[in-house]
């Protein structure tokens, strides 16, 4: 997976950068996986803005993703590798030997045409899922469940990945994207391998019009709204606007906002870096 260039024909191309679609093999997703998707314009249900900066954006339709992997033992072979308006990753078409189908987050290196499995029967090979107690020490693993039979929930975007550093009794040690150290239930299942599209980071859009058609609107600072509106509002001619705060007046820089009596901090080995 490569990214693109583009000559400076025109503004917006000049520092256009792209994501090659060399390895997507599928321009259609498959009808039986897809639902709508309804844009909420950062409205709630009575019509109020909740979301600012929400709105507009291309229509899309929503690719359901297998996330939990439970048909264990039931080999499925990829059929394409496919766009996903939703996530950065690129998502794999699996068609299983009993006749379903399901998508999941493609993985860096696999291809069309291979055989994954899930279950703890399997071969920690690329694709395949398996719990945690059943992987080596030292592996690359991405989609992995907080709790057993939930559901893939850390490590899922595109290029992450985390390391399975040790195992101490029903706990394994990860070590997160963020350099964070903790401990996850051994029984939790993870996928082997780095996710794909790892150049996404690379890319660069260009012109404020991508910004717009994936939904977002202008975005104002702070700095420029009246003492109304924004903390660090008003002033006579360009003012700094004092210390940096969010609308609401917490601070921006340095404050702790994690809850100091959270359930998950005994897990924590070792904070993520700052």
């Amino acid at each position: 997976m490569g990214i693109r260039k583009l000559k400076p024909t025109t503004p917006g191309q000049r520092h256009k950068v792209i994501g090659a679609f060399d390895k997507i093999t599928a321009s259609t997703p498959e009808k039986s996986l897809v639902v709508g998707k309804k844009s909420t314009g950062g409205r709630n249900n009575t019509g109020k803005m909740t979301m600012r900066y929400i709105g507009g954006g291309h229509k899309q339709k929503y690719r359901i993703i297998d996330f939990k992997r439970n048909k264990d033992g039931i080999p499925a072979t990829v059929k394409s590798i496919e766009y996903d308006p939703n996530r950065t990753s690129r998502i794999a078409l699996l068609y299983y030997a009993d006749g379903a189908k399901s998508y999941i987050i493609a993985p860096n290196g696999l291809e069309v045409g291979q055989t994954v499995v899930s279950g703890s029967e399997a071969a920690p090979e690329v694709g395949n899922t398996l719990p945690m107690a059943n992987i080596p020490v030292g592996t690359i693993i991405h989609n992995i469940e907080l709790r057993p039979g939930q559901g893939a929930k850390l490590v899922r975007s595109a290029g992450a990945f985390a390391q399975l550093t040790s195992k101490e009794g029903d706990y394994a040690i990860i070590k997160m994207p963020s350099g964070e150290t903790r401990k996850i239930l051994a029984a939790c299942k993870a996928t082997i391998g780095s996710v794909g599209n790892s150049d996404h980071g690379l890319e660069k859009s260009g012109k404020a019009g991508r910004s717009r058609w994936l939904g977002r609107r202008p975005h104002n600072r702070g700095v420029v709204m009246n003492p109304v509106d924004h903390p660090m509002g008003g002033g006579e001619g360009r003012a700094s606007g004092g210390h940096p705060r969010s609308r609401n007046g917490l601070y921006a820089k340095g404050l702790k906002t994690r809850a100091p009596k959270k359930h998950s901090s005994k897990y924590i080995i070792e904070r993520r870096k700052k």
